[in-house]
């Protein structure tokens, strides 16, 4: 019997015991609390919508679901800890389209590899943006708001949830469309972000509607537009972007990932169960007045999506300017 043969025997056992921990693994799931990382600061949509999911899933599968929320770096930090985190299903991120699309292009190194180091679970939710100002800024509608940046050269400035988020780059690619330039000015997650369009110490924002649009309605901010490519069932009065600047759109995305090398039987049951939360008339009824679309796709079309939407963004990141070191 040659070394090799020996090499070759000894690997083919390694991974029968390998594959036979994982199925025992799979089994027995879950047997302690899971835990969603939510990489943006709490408040935020990102945060919103994971303790609606996680609620309900602690219900159906018989353990606590817990939301530890780890922001910055435009949510590189929370991302980066779930790359790095045990591939069990006990440790999941509930990741976006900043994490896992934009990042990579934006920024010019990342401590994680978004493809590689993670298994993509499913998409949670999509949702347009919508722009909010202050509402003593004086403009009330796109137009206005073009006018008043060309008559007030890098006057405006626009919070955003972070750095590489969809906050940031649905305002760079307006900016670009619109030929415009308004100072970007990162935040930690929408609400510290908001909170300080509502106080005078921005003058607008492009963010997620789940947030902004109780704000808008409790009158502490202006609706300008939403950045979809059509006005949004949630606020038909406000009009889309694309009305005044042809071609505009912008929608954001929410899914779940688990390390790279999670067991797919795993994978397969969180999908599930978030997929089952999902339909939860009350869920789907509070996601949907907020406009966000819930979704609930398997993992194989989740990560076909994934690769589409980091095609699409990185041409924009470029030609947009924007880098974060």
């Amino acid at each position: 019997m040659t070394n090799t043969f020996k090499l070759g025997l000894a690997c083919a056992a390694l991974a029968g015991l390998v594959s036979a921990a994982a199925a025992g693994a799979a089994e027995t799931y879950p047997a302690k609390p899971i835990r969603f990382i939510v990489p943006a600061a709490a408040g935020g949509p990102t945060e919103i919508v994971t303790r609606l999911l996680a609620e309900k899933m602690s219900d159906s599968m018989g353990v606590p679901v817990v939301v530890e929320a780890k922001p910055g770096a435009g949510g590189n930090i929370g991302a980066d800890a779930v790359a790095k985190a045990a591939p069990d299903g006990y440790t999941v991120l509930m990741g976006t389209i900043g994490t896992h699309a934009i990042n990579q292009t934006l920024y010019r190194s990342l401590p994680f590899d978004p493809i590689k180091d993670f298994a993509p679970v499913t998409q949670v939710v999509s949702y347009p943006l919508m722009v909010v100002c202050n509402p003593k800024l004086p403009v009330r509608n796109v137009a206005e708001l073009i006018a008043y940046a060309k008559a007030h050269p890098g006057v405006l400035n626009r919070a955003s949830g972070g750095s590489g988020t969809s906050m940031h780059m649905s305002g760079e690619l307006f900016n670009e469309m619109a030929g415009i330039s308004m100072q970007h000015i990162p935040y930690k997650g929408s609400l510290p972000a908001l909170t300080d369009v509502m106080g005078g110490q921005a003058d607008l924002a492009f963010d997620s509607m789940v947030v902004a649009l109780p704000l808008v309605k409790a009158g502490k901010l202006r609706a300008l537009a939403v950045t979809g490519p059509q006005r949004s069932p949630a606020a038909p009065d406000v009009p889309a972007i694309a009305e005044t600047v042809p071609g505009y759109a912008m929608t954001s995305w929410i899914g779940v990932f688990a390390p790279a090398g999670t067991p797919r039987p795993i994978v397969d049951r969180l999908q599930r169960e978030i997929a089952k939360a999902l339909t939860d008339p009350k869920i789907k009824e509070q996601l949907v007045s907020q406009a966000a679309d819930p979704v609930g796709s398997t993992p194989d079309d989740f990560a076909r999506f994934v690769r589409e939407e980091t095609r699409k963004w990185a041409p924009i990141v470029k030609a947009s300017g924007a880098s974060v070191s």
